[in-house]
């Protein structure tokens, strides 16, 4: 399989800061990766270091002072994602509340609704209610939301969707993570969150959204919530992103997904 993905970012910096960007394609084991990140302003460009993080992602931090800035990344992906299935360790820490994602205010809630299920068909029961009772609204959120205020208002955005699924699976004892990444077919284009629920020895790529086909997802980062997978974070100053494009296509024939049972991440 072969995919190109691309962002685009412009953004207007107030003073000395500190930009941390995930938006490179993780480095699976399986995947051949050909990729270029740049960050410009006036005509400069600036010197970006990487740095490996969980889960095979790359973060890109560079220092820039007050002024206007194009991030641009390209890549052009080979092959399928084949990690090695996580231990213990990151299942237990995909077991407690979140920042985003807090299981213990929603305990009573997965239990009236879920106490009679449980492995994959809890996992699935738990994606089709979320698609079911939630709207998807652009604009409808705010980056402070989290699982709980999505399920009062039964309306957000994938990463809304992707915080009340993780949440519930979390109360009734499924690990549940989010994953961000390039989704090729996804309307309307930008970066997807997405779930992996841990059942029966593998992580599973679950979307209660429905937008795109999960076997051509391309991850980006992993992690308990949106606080550990933003794709910009920024220190010292005020930083507004202006602008924003994202693309993601697939070489050949888009796979087919009515999001009905469970399948690996990008396979």
């Amino acid at each position: 399989m072969e995919r190109r993905v691309s962002s685009h970012l412009n953004l207007q910096v107030a003073g000395d800061a500190r930009l941390v960007l995930s938006v490179a394609a993780a480095r699976c084991d399986g995947l051949s990766i050909s990729d270029h990140l740049s960050v410009t302003s006036a005509g400069r460009t600036y010197d970006v270091q990487a740095v490996e993080i969980a889960h095979h992602g790359v973060l890109h931090v560079v220092h820039v002072p007050r002024g206007d800035y194009e991030v641009s990344y390209e890549a052009r992906v080979f092959g399928y994602e084949t990690c090695e299935p996580d231990g213990l360790a990151a299942q237990l820490g995909n077991l407690v509340p979140s920042r985003y994602a807090e299981s213990d205010r929603l305990f009573g809630i997965a239990r009236e609704q879920f106490d009679d299920y449980c492995g994959a068909d809890l996992v699935l029961r738990v994606r089709d209610w979320v698609a079911g009772r939630t709207a998807y609204i652009a604009g409808s959120s705010r980056v402070t939301d989290g699982a709980t205020e999505t399920y009062l208002q039964r309306s957000g955005v994938c990463r809304d969707f992707a915080h009340l699924v993780v949440a519930i699976l979390r109360a009734r004892g499924v690990p549940a993570r989010l994953v961000t990444g390039y989704a090729p077919g996804l309307t309307p284009m930008d970066f997807h969150a997405v779930v992996e629920a841990y059942v029966d020895g593998a992580w599973w790529v679950i979307d209660a959204t429905g937008l795109a086909p999960r076997q051509s997802l391309l991850r980006i980062a992993t992690g308990r919530d949106a606080a550990e997978t933003s794709f910009l974070s920024s220190y010292g100053a005020r930083v507004d992103l202006r602008n924003i494009g994202v693309a993601a296509w697939l070489e050949g024939t888009l796979p087919q997904d009515n999001h009905s049972g469970l399948v690996l991440l990008g396979r």
